[in-house]
Formats: C-alpha cells, sequence, structure tokens
C-alpha cells in the first residue's frame, strides 16, 4: 500500500504533470463564463514556467541534499561488502532491445565497479527489482547482469541480486534480510548523492549502518549558482529535487527513516 500510494501521489504532484493540469484548466476556463479566472491561470502557469526556466529552483533543492554526506577520500582496509541500490537501467527497454538502457545515475554502477576491484573480497550486491506500480514483470536486477561483466568485466561468481525490492525502504529491508550481515562487519553503500540522506536513513532504520558513498552529483556545491534560459532542464532539476526533499518527509512521517534529514555518523 505504501509503494502504491506514494506512487500514485507523485504522479499528480510532480511539477510537470501539475503545471500541465492547470494550465488545461486554464484553458477551458477561457471558453466559459469563468474566463477572467482561466486568463490567471494560465497566466500564472506562465509565470511559474518562466521562474523554473531561469532560476536555479532545483539547483538549490538539490545542493542542499548533495552536500549533506561528502564524497569519501578515506576508506578502511578492509571491507566485507559494498551494495549499489538500483535506479540507473530502464529494465523495460533493455529486455526489449538486447541493450543496456542506462540512464544518467550510470556512475552508481562504475563506482561499483571500481571498488569491486580495490576490495577484490568483499561481496558485491545490486538491489533493486522495478519502481513501476503498473509493471512488475521485469526486474532492474535480472537485465543487469551482462552489463556487470560484460561491460564493467565484474566476476559473475561474486556479485549478488536482490530484485523484489521496488522503493528505498526495500532496498534496506529486503537486502539486510538477504544478506544477514554480522555485527562489526563493513558495508559501503553507493547511490546517487542526492538520494544518498533518504537511503542511509532507511538502512540505519533497519538496523544497518554503512559507510555513505555519494556518487551521480548534479551540482557543483557552490552556493552560487548562476541564472540559465532552459524550462526542460529546470523543470527536471525542480522537480528532482523535490521529489526527494518529498520523499524524506514522507518516510519521517512514516517511521521509514531514522531522521528527518540523515546526516553523517559523527
Amino acid at each position: 500500500m505504501f509503494f502504491t500510494l506514494s506512487k500514485l501521489l507523485w504522479l499528480i504532484v510532480d511539477p510537470g504533470n501539475f503545471l500541465l493540469l492547470l494550465l488545461c484548466l486554464g484553458a477551458v476556463l477561457l471558453w466559459t463564463p469563468w474566463r477572467r479566472a482561466g486568463r490567471r491561470l494560465v497566466a500564472g502557469v506562465a509565470i511559474v514556467g518562466v521562474m523554473l526556466a531561469t532560476l536555479p529552483l532545483g539547483a538549490v533543492l538539490l545542493g542542499k541534499l548533495e552536500n549533506r554526506f561528502p564524497v569519501v577520500t578515506e576508506l578502511p582496509e578492509r571491507v566485507d561488502g559494498i551494495i549499489s541500490l538500483g535506479g540507473m537501467v530502464n529494465q523495460f527497454v533493455t529486455k526489449a532491445r538486447g541493450q543496456a538502457a542506462l540512464n544518467g545515475a550510470v556512475e552508481r554502477l562504475t563506482e561499483f565497479a571500481v571498488l569491486g576491484r580495490r576490495y577484490p573480497e568483499a561481496r558485491l550486491v545490486f538491489t533493486g527489482g522495478s519502481g513501476n506500480v503498473f509493471r512488475q514483470d521485469v526486474k532492474e536486477a535480472d537485465v543487469l547482469g551482462p552489463t556487470l561483466k560484460d561491460a564493467l568485466g565484474m566476476d559473475p561468481d561474486r556479485l549478488i541480486f536482490e530484485n523484489q525490492s521496488r522503493n528505498t525502504h526495500e532496498n534496506a529491508t529486503f537486502t539486510r534480510k538477504l544478506l544477514q550481515p554480522k555485527p562489526g562487519e563493513t558495508w559501503i553503500l553507493v547511490t546517487s548523492a542526492f538520494h544518498m540522506p533518504r537511503a542511509a536513513g532507511a538502512f540505519r532504520k533497519a538496523g544497518w549502518r554503512l559507510i555513505p558513498y555519494p556518487v551521480d552529483f548534479n551540482t557543483t556545491g557552490d552556493d552560487d549558482v548562476g541564472l540559465s534560459f532552459s524550462f526542460g532542464g529546470g523543470i527536471r532539476g525542480f522537480s528532482l529535487g523535490l521529489h526527494e526533499w518529498a520523499g524524506l518527509a514522507f518516510y519521517w512521517l512514516t517511521d521509514k527513516t531514522d531522521a528527518f534529514f540523515p546526516a553523517p555518523d559523527g
């Protein structure tokens, strides 16, 4: 229920979808006795669109998230396992075309491979099923094996796949149940920097403290973010940042994270 509700709610409040709904409503009102309200609504959508295209709203939201966990510069001598969260593969296109369809979060895989070579004795775990409410027939983990083996040169005998999780909460709970980590073991968690606060909080809530290893940065981390004019880029960044902040709030309200805005240990 939690998974379906969260996906359906976001489908409605996603900035792009929400603005389109308001624009359509405004256009309809233009042909009714409430045409003045329609003009105001259309004008309001246009103003918001210009703001999203010019102001660095998405960069501000993402920057706060990405700065929460710094880039890892020192790692322990021994690591027992490395976990990479899914979200970088379109499993449906991959299966249909016979080639890996990767998105902008591919650093989750490349750094996963780098760490795997650095720690040849570590267990390598990929966790990711399907986040699509209407398509649970193809899992991300099930189509990724050839890419990890052929493109990234990873040893298939070292790889462990968890293919049932549909969101970050399930990544944490299902992976912990699958691996049964022992007290004192050292594990690394790899995911996108903007997603690391929610991921770290979910794993801690599941009773598992790992070394956060953020990758896939979208911002420079500087407070000085310049102006531009790109509605596509603006709406994408704002949507991505808003989605993650909403996820943090939703996880906090439903007791699926150890803090509203998880921070590094210490």
